[in-house]
C-alpha cells in the first residue's frame, strides 16, 4: 500500500499477523523503514502504537489532548461516583441514564464488552450507591446480540417507567455486527428484565431513549450513527486522490496522520468494528481539528458526496406502540449537527418537558475529545422544531474532561438535575473509567441555567 501527498509524504505500510499480534512495517520514503509490534486489538495498543508512529514520523499523536482552557469560574458540578464500586463493573458509568422512583433514585450505565452487561446501582440519596445487579449477566445477553470480550458492545442503556411496568431501552451489536436497538421490560428497576428477543429497530442505529409524553404515550428518540461510516472512505479517497490531502488539512502532523491512515485503510476494512475505530481515530481528530475546512473541501471536490452525507447525524424520533414492541407511524428528524463545536456527530438525547416545553439535551463532537461536551435545544413541541443553544451548556473544565451523554431527574429537593459522565484530567478512550456527576438546572422560558446542587 503506496500513498503519495503533497506534503510530501510516500506511505508503505506492510501489515502481517504472526499468531502474537500484528507487526507493521513502514516507511515514508524518506528514512529507514521501521517495525512495529502491536500485541493486540485493543484501544491501548493502537495508541502505544499511534504514540511511536508520532516519535518516528511525525503523525499526530492518538492521545494529545488540547489545551483545556481554565474556565473564569469552575461550574458547579457536583461529583457523584469517582471510583469504582464493583469488580465486575470495567469501565465505569459512561452514558448514565438516572431514574428517581418511589425507593431512590436508579442508575443503568454502558458496559461496552464487559461479560455483564449494564451495571444497575440504587442510591437513597444521591451520595451514596449500591450496585444491585446487571440487566444482562453473563451468558444471559439477549439471543439476537453479539455478547463478549472484544466482541460485544452494550451501550447507552436506559430506563423509563411506562405505566406498571420498566422499559430499558439500549444498543447492541446483532450477531451480523449491524448496531441496533433493543428493548427489555421488568416490573421492578433492578429486575429480572425480558428482552424483546429481536432488536426493536436496527441499521446503524444507537442511543436510545424513551420519553413518555403528557398523555402517556411512549416516544423513542435515536441516533443515526453515520459518524462511523465516513473515516475510512475517507481514507479510502485520500489513497485515490493524495491530492486533497493539503487541501484538507494545514499542519504537517495532521497531513501525515492522513497519509497514514489512506495506507492503513485496506488493511483496517478487515478488522472488528472498534478495531477500525481504533485504527481511523487520528484521522478523525485530524479531520475535527479542521472540521470547517474539511467539509468545505470535500463538499466543493464533487467526489465526496457519501463522505460529507455521513458527517450529519441526525436524532431522530418516533412513537412506540404502546407495548413498546414496534414503532408506529414515520420518523421525524428533530435535530441534527449543525455547529462548529459539535463536529461530526450529535448523540445521547434525552427530552425533559420543563414549564410547558420540550427540552433536548444531546452531546456534541467525538467522546474521546475534551471538545466533546453537552449541548440543549428547546421546543414548544415534542416533534419540533428545536432551537438550540449555539454553545455547549456543559463543556471540560481543567478537573473534568468531555462531559456528555446526560439524563435528567428530580433532586432531593424536587428541582431538575442533569446527570452526565466525564473523565479525570488525562485519560479518555473507549473503556477509560467515567465518573458520574451531576449539576442543578434552572429552567425559564428564555433558556436554561446550571445551579448548585
Amino acid at each position: 500500500m503506496v500513498l503519495q501527498s503533497a506534503d510530501p509524504v510516500a506511505f508503505t505500510v506492510h501489515a502481517v499477523e504472526d499468531g502474537e499480534g500484528t507487526r507493521f512495517k513502514v516507511s515514508d520514503g524518506m528514512g529507514p523503514e521501521r517495525e512495529y509490534h502491536v500485541p493486540g486489538g485493543d484501544r491501548l495498543h493502537y495508541e502505544q502504537f499511534y504514540e511511536e508512529l508520532a516519535r518516528d514520523f511525525g503523525t499526530r499523536r492518538p492521545r494529545h489532548f488540547d489545551q483545556v482552557a481554565a474556565p473564569g469560574r469552575e461550574p458547579p458540578w457536583k461529583p457523584l461516583i469517582t471510583g469504582n464500586l464493583h469488580p465486575r463493573i470495567l469501565s465505569g458509568y459512561g452514558d448514565p441514564a438516572v431514574l428517581r422512583t418511589e425507593g431512590g433514585w436508579y442508575l443503568v450505565a454502558t458496559s461496552n464488552d464487559a461479560p455483564d452487561a449494564f451495571p444497575i446501582l440504587r442510591s437513597a440519596d444521591l451520595h451514596s450507591w449500591e450496585p444491585v445487579g446487571f440487566v444482562f449477566e453473563e451468558g444471559q445477553t439477549p439471543e439476537w446480540t453479539a455478547a463478549g470480550i472484544q466482541v460485544g458492545d452494550f451501550w447507552a442503556p436506559e430506563m423509563a417507567r411506562v405505566g406498571g411496568e420498566y422499559w430499558l431501552s439500549y444498543t447492541a451489536r446483532a450477531k451480523d455486527r449491524t448496531l441496533s436497538m433493543g428493548l427489555a421490560k421488568a416490573s421492578s428497576p433492578e429486575g429480572p428484565y425480558t428482552d424483546l428477543g429481536r432488536p426493536l429497530l436496527t441499521g446503524s442505529v444507537i442511543d436510545s431513549h424513551i420519553h413518555v409524553d403528557e398523555d402517556g404515550a411512549p416516544w423513542l428518540f435515536w441516533k443515526k450513527d453515520t459518524n462511523s461510516h465516513w473515516p475510512r472512505p475517507l481514507a479510502g479517497l485520500l489513497r485515490e486522490r493524495p491530492d486533497l490531502i493539503a487541501e484538507l488539512f494545514d499542519r504537517g502532523a495532521d497531513r501525515r496522520t492522513a497519509a497514514f491512515c489512506a495506507a492503513v485503510q485496506s488493511w483496517a476494512n478487515g478488522r472488528r468494528p472498534m478495531e477500525r475505530f481504533f485504527l481511523m481515530q487520528p484521522l478523525i481528530r485530524a479531520a475535527l481539528g479542521n472540521w470547517s475546512q474539511v467539509r468545505a473541501v470535500l463538499a466543493a471536490s464533487g467526489v465526496a458526496t457519501q463522505i460529507v452525507e455521513d458527517m450529519a447525524t441526525p436524532i431522530m424520533a418516533q412513537r412506540l406502540d404502546p407495548d413498546g414492541g414496534r414503532l408506529l407511524g414515520e420518523p421525524t428528524q428533530v435535530l441534527a449537527n449543525d455547529r462548529d463545536w459539535e463536529g461530526h456527530l450529535i448523540e445521547g438525547p434525552w427530552v425533559t418537558r420543563q414549564d410547558g416545553r420540550y427540552w433536548l439535551f444531546y452531546a456534541g463532537n467525538d467522546f474521546t475529545s475534551p471538545s466533546y461536551g453537552i449541548g440543549v435545544a428547546v421546543s414548544d413541541r415534542l416533534l419540533g422544531p428545536y432551537v438550540k443553544r449555539d454553545e455547549p451548556l456543559l463543556h471540560s473544565t481543567p478537573n473534568w474532561l468531555a462531559p456528555g451523554h446526560a439524563s435528567v431527574a428530580v433532586g432531593p429537593d424536587g428541582r431538575p438535575q442533569l446527570f452526565f459522565h466525564a473523565y479525570h484530567p488525562g485519560t479518555g478512550g473507549y473503556n477509560e473509567f467515567r465518573a458520574l456527576l451531576t449539576v442543578g438546572l434552572e429552567f425559564s422560558r428564555e433558556g436554561v441555567e446550571l445551579r448548585a446542587v
